[in-house]
């Protein structure tokens, strides 16, 4: 580990804490929950299913690129956030020394939605009106040959879990532990990572 590691770690502390002060009490767009609350409840799901810290942290922060700023109005969904909020998620976090695996998960949550509506049918009627809309945006179903390419993605398993989770995270009160112990299990895994 470099002597900059902790500081470093710090300073990204402090970016997420503010990204969710500022936006986490928000409505998660079109739906009855908040943006933490959304966040905390995928992190809580891939607790329950065994998932390690790593897993738990990019489950967290897979919507962290709808808090991200942007003055450009082409990038964003109408009031569905950001067009491309899982790329700039995954680029940022990787700025920021989280791993590429977190970055992968997180980058192809979208492209796991747009798999499934592809592959099964009944995904798509299950979907909120707020997923209904977005999927327009993010480029409808996969083709065959993109789902395909993405069923090599040697995450490709975990990222359709990471998918379920994000749709299961929209439960009012949902109870789940506050900003601090999430903050901690970033720290944690941070400092583990270095």
């Amino acid at each position: 580990m470099n002597d900059k590691s902790p500081n470093y770690s710090e300073e990204t502390l402090t970016e997420i804490r503010a990204l969710f002060d500022q936006h986490g009490r928000e409505p998660y767009y079109g739906e009855e929950v908040s943006q933490f609350e959304h966040a905390a409840q995928a992190a809580e799901l891939a607790k329950r299913d065994g998932y390690d810290v790593e897993v738990q942290v990019a489950a967290l922060l897979h919507d962290i690129g709808h808090m991200l700023p942007t003055d450009d109005p082409a990038e964003l969904m109408d009031e569905y956030g950001r067009r491309d909020h899982e790329g700039v998620a995954a680029d940022w976090l990787r700025q920021r020394g989280f791993s590429d695996k977190v970055g992968t998960l997180i980058e192809n949550h979208v492209n796991a939605k747009r798999y499934l509506t592809f592959k099964k049918p009944g995904y798509f009627a299950a979907l909120s009106e707020a997923s209904i809309q977005t999927l327009a945006f993010q480029g409808g179903p996969m083709t065959e040959a993109e789902a395909r390419f993405f069923e090599k993605n040697p995450y490709f398993d975990l990222i359709l879990r990471m998918r379920r989770w994000d749709e299961a995270a929209k439960q009012k009160n949902y109870p789940t532990p506050g900003l601090e112990h999430y903050l901690a299990l970033i720290e944690n895994y941070l400092k583990l990572k270095n």
